[in-house]
């Protein structure tokens, strides 16, 4: 039988992998797709040099994809073209992962989800929105680049949610408002809550 197959996603820094370790905490299996993504970024890594040349890879010889992304960035033609390379391997280790497993549910954890070969075949698509100055904390924390880039790429992302809502997977949105102090602990279990309500839905879980 076919696995139940559950999309998540979301905006830059809205929290997605918290929301992804709260469905392995209900024995999910979540495939990470930008982790797959630097797999298939080192698997495609001479046709990736031969288009942008020898001088994004470090002093080992791997990709170093801050250079990459910086070189891509902004610059459709050349992000056009790394996305003919990488994707298409990336489907391909989506596809064999997802063949791989035995579970009745899995879930696609990705923030270009739209573009997943599970894409058309995913029974929900979870969404995880988080506020504009808790993102920005986040992003400034993690990734630690200057201000101006992080809004670039917010900007980059203004109509990311239309994409999901015109297939047939039901769509569902959740609050990662990550608030720190007191009220903590409550917004946390009022996620695992919400989470648990949408796997109740769906058939989904114990």
């Amino acid at each position: 039988m076919e696995p139940k197959l559950i999309g998540l996603t979301g905006q830059y820094c809205a929290g997605k992998n918290h929301v992804a370790s709260i469905l392995e905490a209900r024995g999910i299996p979540v495939l990470d797709v930008d982790k797959l993504g630097h797999l298939a970024l080192e698997q495609e890594k001479a046709a990736i040099t031969a288009r942008f040349g020898t001088d994004i890879l470090n002093a080992d010889g791997s990709i170093n994809r801050k250079a990459l992304g910086a070189r891509v960035f902004g610059n459709p033609g050349d992000l056009a073209d790394l996305e003919a390379i990488v994707h298409p391997r990336a489907n391909q280790l989506t596809e064999a992962w997802i063949a791989s497993r035995t579970e009745p549910a899995l879930a696609i954890n990705a923030a270009l989800l739209h573009r997943s070969a599970a894409f058309q075949k995913l029974t929900c698509i979870i969404i995880v929105q988080a506020g504009l100055l808790t993102r920005l904390f986040r992003a400034k924390k993690r990734d630690k680049l200057p201000l101006f880039e992080l809004l670039k790429r917010f900007k980059s992302q203004h109509q990311f949610n239309a994409q999901y809502f015109q297939g047939n997977a039901d769509t569902y949105i959740v609050k990662n408002r990550g608030v720190l102090g007191t009220c903590a602990r409550w917004h946390r279990h009022q996620l695992e809550r919400r989470i648990d309500a949408i796997l109740q839905w769906e058939g989904i879980g114990r």
